[in-house]
């Protein structure tokens, strides 16, 4: 009996410890919300390699225009070809949700694009929404969606 009560407590623990912890869950957002801010500060130096570096090689990003663009390789492609502007942008987070089980994250919120040679002010913007993967340990963005609204 007391051998009963020590694998039925030792099955429960174990099943806890897959499923993550709120702890755990805080962790993976704010490890999220960190790679984000230093996204957007590679954006801001148009530091194509360093932006890059935050997606895993099959991107698939889908930009304010409806365009798809597949993959990291033709995203560089699609980022060199607009090299003349100067605009950034900055993605600011509203929600992120993180599935330790599973790897996964789902991060919501609003854009905006910044020409600096017209101003402060943003030039546009809207919302948008990305899914983060856990690659060998680090997260990274696997897919976004950018819909432009002003």
């Amino acid at each position: 009996m007391k051998l009963a009560h020590v694998t039925s407590a030792l099955v429960l623990f174990t099943v806890l410890l897959m499923q993550g912890t709120p702890a755990q869950a805080q962790h993976n957002q704010d490890e999220i919300k960190k790679l984000r801010a230093a996204y957007n500060a590679a954006l801001k130096k148009y530091d194509v390699e360093l932006t890059l570096s935050f997606m895993t090689d099959g991107i698939l990003s889908t930009i304010s225009s409806g365009t798809l663009i597949q993959g990291k390789a033709n995203l560089r492609a699609y980022i060199e070809s607009r090299s003349d502007s100067k605009m950034y942008w900055v993605r600011t987070p509203k929600e992120i949700e993180v599935n330790d089980e599973t790897g996964l994250a789902w991060e919501t919120g609003s854009w905006k694009g910044y020409a600096p040679e017209t101003g402060k002010e943003p030039v546009t913007g809207g919302k948008y929404s990305a899914q983060w993967i856990k690659v060998n340990g680090a997260w990274k963005v696997n897919s976004e969606l950018f819909v432009k609204l002003e």
